[in-house]
């Protein structure tokens, strides 16, 4: 009887954890901070600009760019639960995080995560009225519908996910509170639960499927819809046209949907460390700093206000 009470105090003494993260390469630390720092810049330098630029000219007050705006703020709250985190780590050397901090950065890791899910979706479906419906297109994306589009991605995880931390830690843990992995994710955190988690991983599928399947079902199905528009488009330049104003989009979709499918849906006898966090790595660092590439540099419209606020600049 003394035993079991001991293994129950045990269980539920776990207060903190250790991200490992990078540990594992000691003579790399202070230039990984130097390349995260610099990742971390280029994605708050890049997406500001597009919302910069994005509000001042007057020719992208466009729907499409309303939604690339909001993408751009989701884009920085996003890297910005991870990132400064990865930081603290690697300069200080410091790596353990409470319960509390390790379940709220995974909290809004999670809520943000399921916006941008439904925000990309949201941006197929603006690409799909465009093109498919041109003449509706004014009518159906009207300002309220935009807002409401917008702000319905931002909220809609929010209980979802609310509930899945808490179910989630609501679990005993008593393997080891040694995270490897570079922040709290739903799969490393499983690994050090007592028991059976069989149930939590079931819920987390079902979970995935609600917030990542069903709105990429919802993008594949605007672009066949978009594709065979285009294709039957009479002219080769008409048909490159429409297809330029949602490449962009697509290339985004295929970067943070194919890393974050791989990681979530394997088996967990498939997981290894080494594999989540290079996977991991590219769907909260890599691709977000790809992003404002993707959309500037391949848009033309938003290179020209680039141009026209630099010139007048200059001139001032």
């Amino acid at each position: 009887m003394k035993q079991e009470l001991r293994a129950e105090d045990n269980i539920s003494a776990v207060m903190q954890f250790v991200l490992l993260g990078f540990s594992d390469l000691p003579n790399f630390q202070i230039l990984l901070f130097m390349v995260f720092s610099i990742i971390y810049m280029v994605i708050l330098v890049g997406n500001t600009l597009i919302i910069i630029i994005t509000r001042l000219d007057n020719e992208l007050q466009k729907p499409m760019y309303f939604f690339l705006q909001n993408f751009s703020y989701l884009e920085i709250c996003y890297v910005s639960v991870i990132l400064p985190r990865i930081l603290f780590n690697l300069w200080t050397q410091d790596r353990s995080i409470s319960l509390l901090d390790c379940a709220t950065q995974m909290c809004f890791f999670l809520m943000l995560g399921t916006a941008e899910c439904f925000l990309l979706a949201v941006m197929s479906y603006d690409r799909y009225v465009a093109i498919c419906s041109p003449l509706h297109y004014p009518v159906v994306m009207n300002h309220k519908m935009c807002v409401q589009l917008a702000l319905g991605s931002w909220v809609t995880g929010i209980p979802v996910q609310i509930g899945q931390t808490w179910q989630i830690f609501s679990l005993p843990f008593c393997n080891s509170n040694h995270i490897d992995h570079f922040f709290c994710d739903i799969p490393p955190i499983l690994k050090l639960a007592c028991g059976d988690t069989f149930v939590h991983e079931v819920s987390v599928y079902i979970v995935v499927m609600l917030v990542a399947a069903i709105p990429f079902m919802l993008i594949l199905a605007s672009y066949s819809k978009i594709i065979c528009t285009i294709l039957r488009l009479p002219t080769a330049k008409g048909r490159a046209k429409a297809f330029s104003t949602c490449s962009s989009h697509l290339l985004v979709v295929v970067l943070f949907f194919g890393s974050g499918t791989i990681t979530y849906f394997r088996p967990k006898s498939n997981h290894s460390a080494g594999i989540d966090k290079l996977l991991s790595l590219f769907y909260t660092v890599v691709t977000p700093m790809f992003n404002p590439m993707i959309y500037s540099f391949r848009n033309k419209d938003v290179m020209a206000a680039l141009k026209k606020i630099i010139l007048k600049k200059v001139a001032l």
